[in-house]
């Protein structure tokens, strides 16, 4: 069984519109390129009839994909999210207590994840660091470039 992931409503629906392409537009592309390749005569030596045909197997392997992640899926309403510790779909203001930076981040799910927006992974190794903390507490994160000590300055929604 997969884990389950927790999604904010815009991002499960954004998985859901997806999932609907593909399902629909997606496959019909697909079955458009393998019917025009099979009028392009012998299937034993047509290398675009048999590109098309993988072509469609990477994309049902993705609905697949896409259709198991849906149904682990749950969504979480942020208006009812504990704001005295770090939780999925918190926002963390920290502070990188070795160069004074202060930085904001959203814990949101893996296929969520946009570090320009400010959302971190909660399988990030700054999010596994901060989930469950609170604000004041300082806590040092093992990150690629070494260990730095962040303090919880604000927990939000």
């Amino acid at each position: 069984m997969a884990d389950v992931a927790y999604y904010t409503k815009e991002g499960l629906e954004k998985l859901k519109e997806e999932l609907q392409y593909l399902k629909t537009t997606g496959r019909q592309i697909i079955s458009n390129a393998i019917a025009e390749a099979r009028d392009k005569g012998d299937l034993s030596e047509n290398a675009e009839y048999d590109a098309a045909k993988d072509a469609q197997g990477h994309h049902e392997a993705k609905i697949a994909k896409l259709e198991e992640a849906m149904s682990n899926a749950r969504l979480l309403d942020d208006s009812k999210l504990d704001l005295s510790k770090v939780l999925a779909l918190s926002i963390v203001k920290i502070k990188n207590l070795k160069n004074g930076a202060t930085m904001s981040y959203q814990l949101v799910s893996e296929s969520e994840a946009d570090l320009k927006s400010g959302k971190i992974s909660t399988a990030s190794p700054i999010a596994k660091g901060l989930l469950g903390k609170k604000v004041g507490e300082v806590i040092e994160i093992t990150v690629p470039a070494g260990k730095i000590d962040f303090e919880i300055l604000e927990i939000s929604r």
